[in-house]
């Protein structure tokens, strides 16, 4: 998938809308769609999985849709907090237009797995880097994402975001 499309056809307008809904504008900031941008393109390599797969491109674990969510995670996110705040289950509740599994919601609905992501970062409780902090944003990714426990490195965000993203993503 072309990731200037993604960015301008799916994050941003998703991101807008979920400022919309929620009547305050908490979601769709430039620092929140480098994240989540920089999530995407380092976790599925460039837009191009949509399951966790190992280096030879075979499956190998949980994970996914193109921010690489592990159901566990998604049920968390579910359980742990957004049952508990039902203005931001009403954001998420919009995009599930399927009615489907919500793993299959993160495979084929871009809007509801990009919805997913940011509520599961609006979580965390540590206010989102500046604009432009790649190495910041790639840290934040590493601690609230990945966890100090996963096998993904700030180093490899890094490169996988100057890899894949420029600034005509956001323009």
């Amino acid at each position: 998938m072309n990731v200037m499309h993604f960015s301008r056809l799916v994050l941003i307008p998703t991101l807008r809308r979920m400022d919309v809904i929620y009547n305050k504008n908490k979601f769709a900031s430039k620092a929140a769609m480098q994240l989540l941008l920089g999530t995407a393109v380092h976790e599925s390599l460039g837009l191009r999985y949509l399951k966790q797969t190992d280096a030879l491109g075979k499956p190998r674990g949980p994970a996914l849709g193109v921010y690489q969510m592990e159901p566990n995670t998604l049920n968390s996110l579910y359980n742990d907090y957004l049952m508990y705040h039902g203005d931001l289950l009403k954001i998420i509740n919009t995009f599930d237009n399927e009615h489907s599994t919500r793993e299959f919601l993160l495979i084929s609905n871009l809007a509801y797995a990009t919805v997913a992501t940011r509520l599961n970062y609006f979580w965390k409780p540590k206010r989102l880097p500046e604009v432009g902090d790649i190495e910041g944003l790639a840290a934040y990714w590493k601690k609230f994402y990945n966890t100090p426990k996963g096998k993904g490195t700030v180093e490899e965000f890094i490169l996988n975001y100057e890899r894949y993203v420029t600034e005509k993503c956001y323009g």
